[in-house]
């Protein structure tokens, strides 16, 4: 099977053989890695002013570093990140990565219309809008959730097989809590969540839900969605793995959880335990993809996230 088969059936929840699929939603360490920057850190604010060979060449360039970073860790799914992310651009880069690699990799974009919880700035008056002006929240959600799926539709329109699914970024919890209570969750999130997700699958997409933080209040609520997978089990959140996946491996695909505090501040013996014990709790059963509990971000040690690698290539096995 082809890494992107396999990433399909451990999403299916369907049993495989060999190496249980690792990918990350973000690598940044793109630079330690090869010397290159992530694309999502790149400023072409200057897009418009580049001739057309120049934007070919950026885009062959972003396509090509997805494609080394997924060989060289041996990932078998590709979060792009346009840039600068308008519709052309990003179905120049897909298809780019698409002529380069072929059917090997699985494809997703971000495709979240649902609210995450709000920065520092805003929270006050997010949080008063709740109360205070409900409905027009509400509005405002079904005209996302509506774009979300037109912008699905005009991707598969531009060609089948260009992107296999799409992961849904918004946030919504801290690492003591989430942010929405699950009442509040149930009315301002659930409808666009399960519209959203329902919506993808009927387009033929696969869908990934991330969060970080302590999902355990509302993580019931997420599977009941009906996403394939979640993503991505925050130790750091007090999200147990065994825990989760009694309760809903049956249900949903599980994604996750090697402690990135860990990686960047815990010492080598406290980094191979933890790694071992996700793998450990992961292959107990189909339906697991392995992977860091948050995203290879920068700062964090190119040496723990290949460490985590060499571990996986040794033990992360079906047997």
């Amino acid at each position: 099977m082809t890494p992107r088969e396999k990433f399909i059936k451990a999403l299916c929840r369907e049993p495989i053989t060999g190496h249980v699929p690792h990918f990350e939603l973000v690598f940044y360490l793109t630079m330690e890695a090869f010397g290159r920057l992530h694309p999502d850190h790149r400023k072409y604010h200057q897009w418009n002013q580049m001739s057309h060979t120049e934007r070919k060449l950026h885009i062959a360039d972003m396509a090509q570093l997805y494609i080394d970073t997924a060989e060289r860790y041996h990932h078998s799914a590709i979060f792009c990140h346009p840039n600068p992310g308008d519709f052309d651009s990003t179905i120049a880069l897909l298809e780019c990565i698409r002529e380069k690699s072929g059917d090997k990799y699985f494809l997703m974009l971000h495709g979240d219309p649902t609210y995450s919880m709000p920065n520092g700035s805003d929270m006050m008056e997010f949080t008063a809008r709740l109360y205070e002006d409900g409905d027009s929240l509400k509005e405002h959600s079904k005209q996302r959730t509506e774009g979300s799926l037109g912008h699905a539709l005009r991707l598969r329109a531009a060609g089948e097989g260009l992107v296999d699914g799409f992961a849904l970024c918004s946030d919504y919890c801290f690492n003591t809590q989430p942010f929405f209570s699950p009442a509040l969750f149930e009315e301002f999130i659930v409808p666009y969540l399960k519209q959203v997700t329902t919506g993808y699958h009927e387009l033929g997409y696969y869908v990934i839900k991330h969060t970080d933080g302590n999902i355990n209040p509302i993580a019931a609520q997420m599977v009941d969605c009906g996403p394939d997978a979640l993503h991505s089990l925050d130790p750091q959140g007090g999200v147990d793995f065994a825990e989760i996946r009694r309760l809903y491996g049956d249900r949903v695909c599980l994604i996750g959880n090697v402690n990135c505090g860990l990686l960047q501040t815990g010492t080598q013996e406290q980094c191979e335990e933890n790694i071992r014990q996700t793998l450990r709790t992961g292959l107990e059963a189909p339906g697991f993809i392995f992977s860091t509990s948050n995203c290879a971000y920068t700062g964090l040690p190119l040496e723990r996230y290949e460490l985590m690698h060499r571990i996986w290539r040794e033990e992360g096995i079906y047997r």
